[in-house]
């Protein structure tokens, strides 16, 4: 598998396969998809995404957005077919050692408090929680639920 930077020719396969994987990981909590090609597009524009790739299809993706000396990370998203295989854990890797060669100090992301899975795959990475905020208004939710911040330094 080899993890490369996408570029916009792979943002259909992008709006793809994050909505498949939000889709197994948030359909309980989440009503709708995850992203749309206008979004992936715009993102791509204001950050990067990293791709895990094998035999011409994508595995993974995880997105990458600068914000003064620390960098954002979101959207980490597997193949339901590949999920609990490593690519997760090679994106953040890979994503982490990229951010601090860079420059970056810390990575910030966040995810949904409900997403207990997430937030201990976090905390294995070292990360810790920071701070709680509420989902955007447009977001529509099948249940209660809020974003949980979490940080680690770099």
């Amino acid at each position: 598998m080899q993890i490369r930077r996408a570029k916009s020719i792979d943002a259909e396969a992008l709006v793809v396969l994050i909505n498949a994987a939000f889709r197994l990981g948030e359909g309980h909590i989440i009503l709708g998809d995850r992203i749309t090609l206008e979004t992936v597009q715009f993102l791509l524009a204001k950050g990067e995404f990293l791709v895990a790739e094998d035999e011409d299809a994508l595995a993974g993706c995880v997105y990458l957005e600068a914000r003064g000396d620390r960098c954002y990370l979101g959207l980490l998203s597997v193949d339901p077919e590949r999920q609990r295989s490593g690519v997760g854990s090679t994106l953040m890797r890979d994503a982490e050692e990229r951010s601090a060669q860079a420059g970056f100090r810390f990575m910030d992301l966040r995810t949904i408090n409900l997403r207990e899975d997430n937030r201990l795959f976090y905390k294995h990475r070292g990360y810790t929680e920071t701070a709680t905020e509420p989902l955007p208004s447009e977001v529509r939710t099948k249940v209660p639920c809020h974003f949980v911040n979490l940080s680690k330094q770099l």
